[in-house]
């Protein structure tokens, strides 16, 4: 068993791998006194305490094996090392599946040293084999993050008995190549959920909780389905787009409700994608499928849990990873071209070469965004933002444009201060802006996503204001902190590829299920009006599923 994602943080001691963090083991030494027989072995004076508390917790962090402060840089002209590069990640898992499954490489020298440079993008050949088969259908793509490390990603468009994983470097095997995935290694298209929903967490290494869905669920202590079945179409159903789900024996059914409801594919294709990996719990629930978070009764009234993509400060949605962030993890290496893997491999030039100027590029659903854009124009040396489409404002298209071309998202990154600010909701793209190595200038906001509640400001991004008015000074302020600004760029970064990843994203929706079902104080039902969303035909390589189906649901 490969050991991925541990999750232990040191306080004042540190040691990243890039994709690979510490977090949640913290020492605390406030009084160390020993006694004995009676007498204190060692005075509480403060500073000999501290001494005291120093040592014993580099004693414990020694005998953990965990004392690595952050690793040696290899110097200019090292030559990578077969046997000491790292290698790590869930792809290396046969029991986790995804739709693209990826790893990374860590590049190190003959000296034990880190590369924090690309070593250049050809260095390791990735193969991919089955040993039994004669063909494997897989897409192999190795990433170069440019700061030393890779990440290689593969998409399965068949299942196998076992799978090899070599990874070579000047035709030697890297690390403990070949990795052997013991089968079956089941495709992201086959049908073969795991029946034991604590077994398939473990195995995805998912986290024991998520601060969002605890927040969100905590004003929801009972869940009625029928009284919701009833009460949510009366209140909601004319006026909104909604759709109405329930999950029973891991079949997926749906009603909707309104007009526009062509979201629903987003929603529909990632159920059906989590019931072929795991047996979700039976829950009925509301998905919105409209921008605006909905649920605006106070606490104290009687609220109805309505799932949305994104929250707000005078909501009571419960909110779920955005359809944006959804799609790309289901799609990559597929129909979508910006993913969470492949901001990665795109994030610009260096640090020190990227333009000194804070860029931004959407279109005008928001006043602020006309404010930028006038900003912008006022002060060229210091922000570059421009609409690429006018929509909600266009009889201000003479004050605030012309329209300018479609700018790439990859070319963001050719500058060091990225903008994001609100749309008609939270801007979706921060989890890309994160992604990269440019640093984030956040607005201060009203709406949220399902991670923002473990965002820092002035750890993982530069906070400013709603109405943009401290812009100006917090430019100026990065282009005078200018390492203090890189840190935060790559903290942000460290953030997104811990958690936004697609592994991430399906421990969220699957504990956010787990969780609510067990709210529920009466039996989901399949509705009248209700049809099944059925899984897809058009496999080309249909698996054989060795799972015995479970005696019943698993809460």
């Amino acid at each position: 068993m490969h050991c991925w994602r541990p999750d232990v943080e040191l306080s004042g001691v540190s040691y990243i791998l890039p994709g690979w963090s510490f977090t949640g083991l913290k020492f605390h030494c406030r009084r160390a006194v020993w006694k004995r027989q009676g007498t204190e072995a060692f005075s509480e004076e403060p500073s000999r305490r501290n001494m005291l508390c120093k040592v014993l917790s580099l004693f414990v962090l020694c005998c953990l094996g965990l004392l690595k402060q952050t690793p040696p840089v290899a110097s200019t002209g090292a030559v990578p090392s077969a046997t000491r590069t790292l290698v790590w990640g869930p792809g290396l898992e046969a029991n986790i599946v995804l739709p693209a499954r990826f790893f990374y490489i860590q590049t190190v020298d003959s000296s034990g040293r880190n590369f924090t440079s690309s070593p250049g993008e050809n260095t390791f050949e990735v193969k991919i084999v089955s040993p039994v088969e004669q063909f494997t259908r897989i897409w192999v793509q190795v990433l170069d993050r440019r700061d030393g490390s890779f990440l290689v990603r593969y998409r399965m468009y068949a299942s196998y008995t076992d799978l090899h994983v070599h990874i070579l470097l000047n035709d030697k095997h890297v690390a403990k190549s070949p990795f052997i995935l013991k089968g079956p290694v089941y495709h992201d298209g086959c049908d073969c959920p795991q029946p034991s929903g604590s077994v398939w967490k473990k195995d995805m290494q998912c986290p024991v909780s998520f601060p969002q869905i605890e927040q969100d669920l905590a004003l929801f202590p009972r869940v009625d389905p029928d009284r919701n079945a009833l009460e949510v179409p009366q209140r909601f159903g004319q006026r909104q787009s909604l759709c109405h789900y329930t999950i029973k024996d891991n079949k997926v059914y749906i009603k909707t409700l309104g007009e526009h409801v062509g979201f629903r594919i987003f929603m529909d294709a990632f159920l059906l994608s989590l019931t072929r990996k795991v047996r979700v719990p039976d829950l009925e629930f509301f998905v919105n499928l409209g921008d605006w978070p909905l649920e605006k009764r106070r606490p104290s009234e009687r609220l109805h849990p309505i799932f949305s993509w994104c929250g707000s400060n005078d909501t009571r949605d419960v909110v779920m990873p955005t359809y944006d962030l959804t799609e790309s993890v289901l799609e990559t290496m597929g129909r979508v071209s910006l993913d969470m893997m492949s901001v990665q491999a795109n994030t610009g030039p260096p640090w020190r070469e990227k333009n000194a100027t804070a860029f931004w590029r959407g279109r005008d659903s928001r006043k602020e965004r006309l404010e930028l854009v006038k900003l912008a124009r006022a002060h060229p040396d210091m922000v570059d933002a421009a609409f690429t489409n006018f929509f909600f404002f266009k009889h201000d298209e003479s004050l605030y444009g012309p329209l300018v071309k479609h700018v790439s998202f990859f070319d963001f990154f050719k500058y060091k201060y990225q903008i994001n600010i609100d749309g008609t909701v939270a801007a979706y793209r921060l989890p890309y802006l994160l992604a990269g190595d440019s640093v984030v200038l956040k607005q201060d906001s009203g709406y949220y996503e399902h991670f923002y509640s473990q965002l820092r400001p002035w750890e993982h991004y530069i906070p400013i204001r709603a109405d943009l008015a401290d812009l100006q000074e917090k430019i100026r302020w990065a282009r005078e902190q200018d390492e203090e600004a890189r840190k935060i760029a790559v903290a942000g970064q460290q953030f997104a590829r811990n958690h936004l990843m697609g592994d991430s994203i399906f421990c969220y929706y699957y504990k956010l299920f787990q969780e609510y079902a067990k709210l529920q104080v009466t039996e989901p039902k399949v509705r009248e009006g209700m049809e099944r969303v059925e899984q897809p035909t058009d496999d080309l390589f249909p698996c054989s599923c060795h799972r015995t189906p479970p005696v019943k649901d698993e809460l």
